[in-house]
């Protein structure tokens, strides 16, 4: 799933390429993916891209005053193209191709989704405030209002695990499973960790850990061109997708604890003083 680091690489993409052309027309062939009508997407042809802006996980393409905003959502990924084939595509089967915009000079963009569990959205709206999830966003990790202290009252009283919360895009913006293990291991802190346990010099070294990893993610993906974006995530994960390998910072061996539609990897030596954390559906497989 692309987070904040990817979808800030996006933007900034977007920006030396798109901004300031025109778009031609927008052809929507996965219906589903867009989820509003007014203003419709025909409206956005003839205007100009003006700005690009990232808001959490969601890219948002200014054109002319009126917004674009895209959730990748899993599986969902933007693809440049310098031209377009000529045959247009056809919508429906196995085509992963939710949405193309097509730009003055014969380049563009799609937006595709793989997989048969559809999340990709697309909304045309006037302000970015209107869609749902941005309007719900916590602080951004590299906002100048995410401080210690901010932190230190996102998880007073809140008695859910420290994983958790950093994936709750209401929460902190931006963070999503891959990132949130990173964060943790960075900072030395069990996934099931208690928020609200959390002492003072905890909560101080987790939010070093959550801007430096998430800054450094960014800076390694800036001037990337997009088809390299996932590669490069991949390449900089210290255990995240790592299970079965070994931990870069002591050598241990890092485990996965699995979920019904997720899973999360950590390494015990460094997180959880040496002992496994209960993997709670193979357990069950067991019994």
């Amino acid at each position: 799933m692309p987070e904040l680091p990817e979808v800030e690489a996006l933007a900034g993409f977007l920006r030396e390429r798109a901004v300031g052309h025109v778009i031609a027309r927008i052809d929507v062939l996965a219906i589903s993916a867009l989820k509003t009508y007014d203003p419709p997407v025909t409206a956005f042809g003839g205007l100009t891209i003006t700005g690009v802006a990232r808001h959490g996980k969601f890219l948002d393409l200014d054109v002319d005053g009126v917004h674009l905003v895209v959730h990748l959502a899993r599986a969902g990924w933007l693809r440049w193209r310098e031209e377009f084939p000529a045959r247009p595509p056809r919508p429906g089967g196995k085509n992963p191709l939710a949405l193309r915009v097509h730009l003055d000079d014969g380049s563009g963009f799609d937006l595709t989704e793989a997989g048969t569990k559809k999340g990709l959205a697309v909304y045309a709206v006037r302000d970015p405030a209107e869609v749902p999830g941005v309007a719900a966003l916590g602080p951004d990790p590299l906002g100048g209002a995410f401080t210690p202290a901010a932190l230190m009252e996102i998880v007073k009283g809140r008695r859910t695990q420290i994983k958790g919360l950093l994936r709750d895009q209401k929460i902190i913006a931006g963070i999503g499973n891959a990132y949130s293990d990173e964060v943790l291991h960075a900072a030395r802190i069990s996934p099931f960790k208690i928020a609200a346990t959390m002492t003072e010099e905890e909560v101080a070294t987790l939010h070093e850990a959550i801007v430096t990893t998430v800054r450094d993610a960014v800076v390694r993906s800036e001037g990337l061109a997009a088809q390299d974006l996932k590669g490069e995530k991949k390449t900089g994960l210290r255990v995240h997708g790592r299970t079965g390998e070994k931990c870069p910072v002591c050598g241990d061996t890092v485990r996965e604890v699995s979920f019904a539609d997720s899973s999360l990897q950590y390494c015990p030596t460094c997180q959880t003083g040496g002992k496994p954390l209960a993997d709670r559906r193979l357990s069950r497989l067991l019994k």
